[in-house]
């Protein structure tokens, strides 16, 4: 059989199986019809760095590694750079020319998170500053994203269990003595205190944004539904994550303001994440507010989950990938905090096949339309 035609038997038969009769139809005077999306694709990026630990992203061995998965985006950090956050334009352009070696794009670059950490005054100011010239220099080496994820206190796992083929998952179960934790570096950080925070920021720096051409993408909290007060936090993602993206949203209405949506992240802040994914998904791409899609999958949800492989958790990215398609999302699905294993240090192995499964939903998902 022919590639072309077992992608369509893919689509059409196992994969697609039990999955038509679930999904919406979209209605002929409300949407186009739904057509192929050859816009978006797998994307790399620092979860894993081929050459072990301080390799360089986009030194050779690395480069290489995504390029023999298929994978041709790459989100980036910078290591260079001021006490007040100032990216090094230098290393940038670097960084650059070694992607264009290798037929690679620089798609986006990750934030740090010092920011949110500030109170109002001179040093908040100092680093907002800083911010903002760092969105210029990401457009003068032809970056169009930034992603950032606002933390005050440290992403939540507390348990390990045991996955398939001797692998170990990461977990979390929300404590019976949450109260009693202490309070994170950031101190006590009401939600009126994280939501000022948010709005000043946006209110600069989505201006610029749209000034240069390079967007915005926030990440949520991990795990998002954390009841108030945990390690002395009100993180905004809390109680509800769907009504915080959309209040998020809300606070400068542009295209230049979207979401890093971390699927797995997401998940872990419903009850039913099978079901509840689906409408956010579908709310955020509607409105061209997904910059970035983090692929990682779950079992369980809120306050009591494990991360696991992609094609094993509660949720179908099956029917996100169709979302995703019709919606036209054109950037990086990069696949996400993949569960670990002795005999696969820096878990290249896993992340090889989380970028092959990706792969094969974009072509399973186009497959399934004739144009």
């Amino acid at each position: 059989m022919k590639r072309r035609d077992f992608g369509k038997a893919l689509a059409g038969g196992v994969i697609g199986a039990g999955v038509a009769d679930t999904v919406t139809p979209f209605s002929a005077n409300a949407a186009p019809a739904p057509k192929k999306n050859t816009l978006m694709h797998v994307g790399g990026d620092y979860h894993y760095v081929a050459g072990g630990r301080g390799a360089d992203i986009t030194g050779k061995e690395n480069l290489e590694f995504n390029v023999r998965h298929g994978v041709k985006h790459l989100t980036v950090q910078i290591s260079k750079r001021s006490p007040e956050g100032a990216w090094d334009l230098d290393d940038m352009k670097r960084m650059k020319d070694n992607c264009d070696k290798y037929g690679v794009v620089l798609e986006a670059i990750r934030m740090d998170s010092e920011y949110i950490m500030l109170r109002k005054g001179p040093e908040r100011d100092r680093m907002l500053e800083s911010i903002m010239g760092n969105i210029q220099k990401a457009s003068q080496v032809g970056v169009k994203v930034v992603t950032y994820h606002w933390t005050v206190i440290p992403i939540r796992r507390n348990g390990k269990v045991p996955g398939r083929g001797g692998a170990t998952y990461e977990a979390f179960k929300l404590e019976n003595n949450w109260k009693d934790l202490p309070v994170g570096k950031a101190g006590a950080v009401s939600s009126e205190d994280y939501w000022e925070r948010i709005t000043h920021f946006l209110q600069h720096v989505i201006p610029v944004c749209k000034e240069h051409d390079v967007r915005m993408a926030a990440h949520p909290y991990d795990p998002p539904g954390l009841p108030f007060g945990y390690q002395g936090a009100e993180n905004w993602d809390s109680p509800s994550v769907f009504e915080g993206f959309k209040r998020y949203d809300a606070i400068v209405d542009s295209p230049y303001n979207g979401f890093q949506l971390c699927l797995g992240t997401t998940g872990e802040g419903l009850k039913k994440p099978l079901t509840e994914i689906l409408p956010i998904v579908q709310y955020l791409g509607e409105r061209g507010k997904i910059l970035q899609i983090h692929m990682r999958n779950i079992r369980g949800g809120l306050h009591d989950f494990a991360e696991v492989y992609p094609d094993e958790g509660d949720m179908d990215f099956f029917k996100i990938m169709r979302i995703l398609r019709d919606t036209q999302f054109a950037y990086s699905i990069c696949a996400d905090h993949m569960p670990s294993h002795p005999d696969d240090p820096g878990k290249l192995q896993a992340f090889a096949f989380g970028n092959g499964y990706i792969k094969a939903l974009i072509h399973a998902v186009n497959s399934e339309l004739q144009a």
